[in-house]
């Protein structure tokens, strides 16, 4: 039976594999690993007061610890004052203690062998026309304009951006000014 002795936060705390406890508030996000710093390693009768080895812990959720109440009073002068405290812990589960547990073997990624060159994949290349094609979409923040505005940057817009425009308007907003204000753009670049 290992356990370990970490610090987190300035306190320390006596753990082993597969043990939940709550700390402090961390930093590190849901379901992400850190390595607290090892006072201590023991067990099967040995201990080793600066060891080399790491605990990875693995930080389960963000909570909010139970509410202490708070009251002040001072007698004679009807003076009460009540409030509330809720800590902010983060529950942690220690996935391993040093290097030689099974987690952390099963952790460790396989080293693929490097393929040669005469194995590699050939990769399939796409006719030219697929690779050049462009799909038009209506300009930046199309969405969010008005009708007059519309009207008033139409003449800037590249044809496929009108044409994009003018799409959108008839599937989602069917918008009457801001389709009259379009397709009269695209006359206006088709005569040119």
């Amino acid at each position: 039976m290992s356990y370990a002795i970490i610090t987190i936060g300035s306190k320390q705390y006596r753990v082993q594999e597969g043990e939940r406890l709550l700390v402090d508030r961390l930093k590190t996000e849901e379901g992400k690993t850190f390595n607290p710093k090892v006072l201590l390693t023991g067990g099967d009768g040995k201990t080793e007061l600066s060891p080399s080895t790491t605990v990875t812990a693995r930080v389960v959720s963000h909570e909010l610890g139970e509410k202490v109440r708070i009251g002040k009073y001072r007698r004679r002068t009807g003076y009460r004052r009540h409030n509330g405290f809720r800590a902010s812990l983060t529950q942690i589960e220690i996935e391993s203690i040093g290097l030689g547990t099974k987690k952390a073997a099963a952790a460790k990624p396989k080293a693929e062998p490097k393929p040669t060159a005469e194995a590699a994949p050939k990769v399939e290349e796409e006719p030219a026309e697929a690779a050049h094609a462009r799909v038009a979409h209506p300009p930046k923040g199309y969405e969010d304009m008005t009708i007059a505005e519309i009207q008033e940057n139409v003449s800037s817009w590249r044809r496929p951006n009108i044409e994009a425009a003018l799409e959108y308007e008839k599937a989602n907003a069917n918008r009457k000014g801001a389709i009259a204000a379009l397709e009269g753009a695209l006359a206006e670049k088709e005569s040119h």
